[in-house]
């Protein structure tokens, strides 16, 4: 094997990001490393190339054991990453990028420029690529500059070129052309690990694929071997039998009416063409792999990023928003995916948290009317049973389960009609989970419309009354309650659909 990391682990600050991963790849292999946000492929791409240690766990590069303390180490012994945000420099031309920190002198110590294009111009051509070396790297597409990375790992003499989401941002014509220089590469005995989501393209171009879950390796495999259906059920795991379903029998929610209705939406390529709907009382899911364009059709209806194509329609009456404060007007809420980024302010209150939507309505003459705000906070303590100190304890404090329904209370308080909750109960515990589900449910009892984005199949099969399923930017599948199992959704998300 050119490359083995086995059992590898990695903590901080006593959380364990990985257990006991593990992969390898061989020359002239192109692997295929796959799992959804948070299953640990970034950490250990990073150990991989120097920007993290190790805990435990041992590499073994070309039959050697090897530490790789800094990235260059790791680029030193032939290991080259080309990330989803190319890292070049836009105003400088194509052969100075190519021999960036490595350019070629004269005998005299000069910068030797005509050595510099012809070893550019011929390590281009190896890939079929004829552009002009001396244009700015701005000058070119997504794909060609891509290209040129691939090219400057090749001068680099890399043995293993890790590709980061190569592909997110190309059509199919230039998802084409970067097939041809992997195999021109696979050809060479350089080996390819490509990070990647779209399960067309891993079977088209990879020969193995690892799956990681949890920060473990749940998988290895050739592609030939591993059915999609069953790739798909390694990357999401299930833990159908913690969960007790919760959807009451709802065969009358198709005469409610249609609350929020997403037709044909499209912005940028993250997200072409989706339609959704969620009636009134409804818990509506969204269920898709990652890069699916869950988040991103969030986005759009939040008034985050702009509609660029079809219609969204509240209560039956077109609206586009063009800032969150024009969706929060009209009566929809965001609880967002990753809680510690775009959620909780960690040094702030309980009570300063909850309220922070609802700062506008309880000004008066520009302050903050206290016992109002505390008012609202007590209720919403109680009506959520959230477990704290009191409502002045800093957020930061609280377990996830806690912290998640705050959060919700952010948005109940501003009394909304349609509340959008991404990944609802990540980084909470099993018990924690059902709580949220629970309140879910009832919060919809009341007629509350819910847009669940959830990740978890033992979510949407417990609480969903439908799902919507995405694929690339699509809408792919729509399964009503009764239509709902753990087959039809593996069968949906892997794009299998009659």
């Amino acid at each position: 094997m050119l490359l083995s990391m086995q059992e590898i682990s990695k903590a901080f600050s006593g959380v364990s990001a990985l257990r006991s991963a593990s992969l390898d790849i061989a020359a002239g292999e192109v692997m295929a490393l796959v799992g959804q946000n948070g299953a640990g492929k970034s950490t250990l791409i990073k150990i991989l190339t120097g920007a993290y240690q190790r805990d435990s766990g041992t590499i073994r590069f070309e039959d050697e054991d090897v530490v790789f303390s800094t990235p260059g180490a790791s680029q030193a012994k032939g290991i080259a990453t080309i990330y989803q945000e190319i890292n070049l420099a836009p105003q400088r031309s194509v052969a100075e990028n190519i021999y960036l920190s490595r350019e070629p002198k004269t005998a005299l110590g000069l910068l030797d420029r005509r050595a510099m294009r012809v070893g550019a111009a011929g390590v281009l051509k190896t890939f079929n690529l004829d552009i002009d070396v001396d244009m700015p790297v701005g000058h070119f597409s997504a794909a060609t500059r891509q290209m040129i990375a691939i090219a400057r790992a090749v001068t680099q003499k890399a043995r293993l070129v890790i590709m980061d989401e190569p592909t997110s941002s190309l059509d199919e014509r230039e998802v084409a052309i970067l097939f041809e220089t992997i195999r021109t590469l696979k050809k060479n005995g350089v080996a390819v690990l490509f990070i990647g989501h779209r399960l067309d393209e891993l079977y088209e171009i990879c020969d193995r694929v690892t799956i990681m879950r949890d920060g473990q390796t749940v998988a290895q495999s050739t592609m030939a071997d591993m059915p999609k259906m069953e790739l798909v059920r390694h990357m999401l795991g299930k833990e159908l039998a913690a969960f007790q379903a919760i959807a009451r029998d709802r065969s009358d929610d198709e005469a409610k009416p249609v609350r929020l209705s997403v037709e044909s939406a499209g912005s940028g390529v993250r997200v072409r063409d989706v339609s959704i709907s969620v009636r009134e009382g409804e818990i509506s899911g969204l269920a898709g792999l990652l890069g699916s364009g869950r988040t991103e059709t969030a986005r759009i209806i939040f008034g985050v990023d702009k509609l660029q194509k079809g219609s969204i329609r509240i209560d039956g009456k077109a609206r586009t928003y063009s800032e969150p404060a024009d969706a929060i007007a009209d009566g929809i809420g965001l609880v967002s995916e990753d809680r510690k980024i775009d959620g909780i302010i960690p040094d702030m209150s309980i009570r300063e948290n909850m309220t922070l939507a609802l700062l506008p309505k309880l000004k008066k003459a520009g302050i903050v009317d206290r016992a109002r705000q505390q008012e609202i906070v007590t209720r919403y303590i109680k009506a959520l049973g959230v477990k704290c100190a009191s409502p002045d304890q800093p957020i930061k404090e609280l377990s996830g389960g806690n912290q998640q329904k705050v959060l919700l209370a952010r948005w109940l308080c501003t009394d909304p009609r349609i509340l959008i909750i991404d990944e609802p109960t990540r980084g909470i515990d099993i018990g924690a989970k059902a709580e949220i589900l629970k309140l879910l449910r009832s919060l919809a009892d009341e007629g509350l419309s819910v847009l669940m984005i959830s990740s978890e199949l033992e979510e949407l099969l417990a609480a969903a009354d439908r799902v919507t399923v995405l694929s690339d930017g699509r809408s792919v599948a729509v399964l009503k309650r009764d239509e709902l199992s753990e087959t039809a959704l593996l069968s949906a998300m892997a794009h299998q659909v009659n």
